[in-house]
C-alpha cells in the first residue's frame, strides 16, 4: 500500500481506547498489532463452520462472509480427483487460496459413497476425499458437500445415482423408446429420463432411504470437519414431466418442488440432522429458472435455522452455444452476453425471494462453464451489486463427461489441467476480484471494476471478534494499493493481500475504497 504510515504503540492504544467513537473522517493507514473491536460480540465458536444469520453467511468470529470459490467435481469412477496434478494436490489448496477463492463445492457423489446397494457405505470413498477435504481445510477453504448428478445415471448418459438406484426408476417409456443418447443436456428433454426423475420423485422405498442413508454417512463423517459449510442435497434435480410449466411465468416450477421436491430433501435432511444437528443443508431447484417467475415452491422448515438455497445462473444463448458446440459469436450481431443481463437480475432477485420464504440464504453454486470473457464479466459485476456469493463452474476440466466445453478445455482456468503456471490469465482477472471475505459488519453495497482496479465497498459496522478482510489481488494491484477508508482503520501491513480493517465505532457506516497507486 503505498503512502501508508505503520501505526505506532502510542497511536495503537489510542485508536483501542476510542473503539466507540463515532469518528468519520478519512484513514490511509497501515500497520498491525491492534485487537479487533469487540462491541459485545461473543467468543469465537470452537469449530469454524458457516452458519446461516438472516439473509447472511456468518462464520466462527460472528463476520459476514462473502464466497467466491470454485466447484471441484470429479464425475468418473472413483468420484474423486486423484493425487496427481491433473487432480487435486496440497499446490491446488495453496494456489486457491492464494487467489482469493475461499471456497469449493465438492463432488461427494452418492454413487461413490454408496455404489453397491441402499444403505451400504464405501468407507475408502470417504477417505480419498478426507485427503481433499484435509487440504482445504489447512488453507481455511469453505467446503460444500454436494452430491451431484447429471442426467441422472449411467443408463442416461450421465452420473451421480448409483447404478442400482436408477434401475427400479426405468419407466415403461424407457422400455419402449429404449435409453436416449443424445448425451447432455438434451436428454433432460426426453419422456424417458423425465419419466425417472418423476419415478425417483415419487418411490418411499429403498431408493429414497438409500439417499438418505448415504447423506447421514456424509454427515457422520464431517459433522466437526473445520470450514464446513453444510451439504448441498442434489445438483440440478429435474421436475421430470411436467417440466414443460417450468417454462411459463406464470406457472413455475412451485407445485413440483413444494409437492415433490421438498418432501423428499427433508427425508434426508431429518436423518442428517440425526448425526449432526449444527451444519447447513441447501436446497436446489429445478434447473431451468423462469426468468420472471415469482419466489419458487420451498418454504420454512419448522424447527430448522439453518437452511441454504442452491442456485445456479447459466446465460441462455452461452449455454446453447457451449451444449451444441456452435460459435455463436462470430454468426450473430450480439455476443453470448446480452442474455445475461435481464435473465441475470431475474435470477438473483427470485433466488433472494425464495430465500426469504424458506428461510434461508441464497448462494450461487453454479455459473461460468465457459472462457467468454464478456459473460463472466457480466454475471460477476451482478454478484457484486446483489451481496451474493459465488462457486465458478469449474476448477479444472476433471475430464468432465456430460459438459461439451470440455473438450475445448473452456470451463477449466487452465490450459492445461496438470500446470497451474497455465492459468488463463484474462480470465483470473474477472474472477479474482477484490471483494470483502469477510465483514465486521453488514454489507450495503459492493463494486469492483477489473479494467481499473478500483474497488469500493461500503458496510454498517457490527459486533464481531476479529476484524474485517478484504482480499486485494496481486493480478490487478502489482505495485500496491492506496485505501481510502472512513468509520475503520487499517491494521495490516502494507501491501498485504488481505487488508484487515478495525472498525472504529460499534455501528455506522464503513466506506473502503482501494485503488491502484
Amino acid at each position: 500500500m503505498s503512502n501508508a504510515v505503520r501505526l505506532g504503540p502510542l497511536l495503537a492504544l489510542t485508536l483501542l481506547a476510542a473503539a466507540c467513537s463515532n469518528s468519520a473522517e478519512p484513514t490511509t493507514v497501515g500497520g498491525g498489532g491492534l485487537e479487533p473491536q469487540a462491541c459485545g460480540a461473543p467468543a469465537p465458536a470452537a469449530i469454524p463452520r458457516l452458519q446461516r444469520q438472516g439473509r447472511w453467511l456468518v462464520d466462527q468470529h460472528g463476520r459476514v462472509v462473502l464466497i467466491h470459490g470454485v466447484n471441484a467435481v470429479w464425475k468418473l469412477d472413483p468420484y474423486v480427483p486423484p493425487d496427481a496434478p491433473e487432480g487435486f494436490t496440497a499446490a491446488d489448496a495453496a494456489w486457491l487460496a492464494e487467489h482469493g477463492f475461499n471456497s469449493a463445492r465438492i463432488g461427494t457423489l452418492w454413487s461413490g459413497v454408496s455404489p453397491d446397494a441402499s444403505g451400504q457405505v464405501k468407507a475408502d470413498y470417504l477417505e480419498a476425499w478426507d485427503r481433499i477435504v484435509q487440504l482445504m481445510a489447512a488453507q481455511k477453504i469453505w467446503m460444500l458437500f454436494d452430491f451431484h448428478q447429471d442426467l441422472l445415471g449411467h443408463a442416461y448418459q450421465g452420473e451421480g445415482l448409483p447404478d442400482w438406484a436408477v434401475e427400479p426408476l426405468k419407466g415403461n417409456l424407457t422400455t419402449l423408446l429404449g435409453p436416449p443418447n443424445f448425451g447432455f443436456p438434451f436428454n433432460y428433454f426426453t419422456p424417458q429420463l423425465s419419466q425417472a426423475f418423476d419415478n425417483l420423485w415419487a418411490e418411499k422405498g429403498p431408493v429414497r432411504d438409500g439417499f438418505r442413508a448415504a447423506w447421514v454417512a456424509v454427515a457422520r463423517k464431517w459433522k466437526d470437519q473445520p470450514y464446513s459449510m453444510g451439504y448441498d442435497l442434489l445438483n440440478e434435480p429435474w421436475a421430470g414431466l411436467e417440466y414443460p410449466n417450468c417454462l411459463i411465468p406464470v406457472l413455475g416450477c412451485e407445485s413440483h418442488e413444494r409437492d415433490e421436491l421438498q418432501p423428499f430433501y427433508d427425508y434426508a435432511r431429518q436423518g442428517i440432522r440425526g448425526v449432526d444437528p449444527n451444519n447447513m443443508v441447501w436446497y436446489e431447484p429445478q434447473p431451468m429458472i423462469s426468468t420472471s417467475a415469482p419466489a419458487q415452491g420451498y418454504v420454512a422448515v419448522p424447527g430448522e435455522a439453518q437452511l441454504g438455497y442452491s442456485f445456479h445462473y447459466y446465460c441462455p444463448l452461452n449455454t446453447l452455444a457451449n451444449s451444441a458446440q456452435l460459435d455463436l459469436v462470430d454468426t450473430l450481431p450480439f455476443g453470448p452476453q446480452d442474455t445475461c443481463e435481464s435473465f441475470g437480475t431475474a435470477t438473483f432477485t427470485e433466488a433472494r425471494a425464495q430465500a426469504d420464504k424458506m428461510q434461508g440464504v441464497e448462494l450461487l453454486t453454479e455459473f461460468g462453464a465457459t472462457d467468454e470473457l464478456p459473460v463472466l464479466a457480466e454475471v460477476t459485476a451482478q454478484a457484486d451489486a446483489a451481496l451474493v456469493g459465488w462457486h465458478y463452474w469449474q476448477y479444472k476440466n476433471f475430464s468432465d463427461p456430460t459438459t461439451e466445453s470440455q473438450t475445448s478445455g473452456a470451463q477449466s482456468l487452465f490450459a492445461d489441467d496438470a500446470d497451474l503456471a497455465s492459468v488463463k490469465l484474462d480470465k483470473l482477472k474477472l474472477l479474482e476480484r477484490a471483494y470483502p471475505q469477510a465483514t465486521a459488519g453488514t454489507p450495503l453495497e459492493l463494486s469492483f471494476d477489473p479494467a481499473t482496479a478500483a474497488f469500493q465497498y461500503r458496510y454498517t459496522a457490527g459486533p464481531a471478534s476479529a476484524p474485517t478482510e478484504i482480499h486485494v489481488p496481486k493480478i490487478h494491484y502489482p505495485d500496491g494499493y492506496v485505501v481510502d477508508v472512513r468509520g475503520a482503520t487499517v491494521v495490516s501491513a502494507a501491501g498485504a493481500s488481505t487488508l484487515q480493517l478495525r472498525n472504529l465505532a460499534c455501528d455506522g457506516e464503513v466506506l473502503v475504497k482501494v485503488r491502484k497507486p
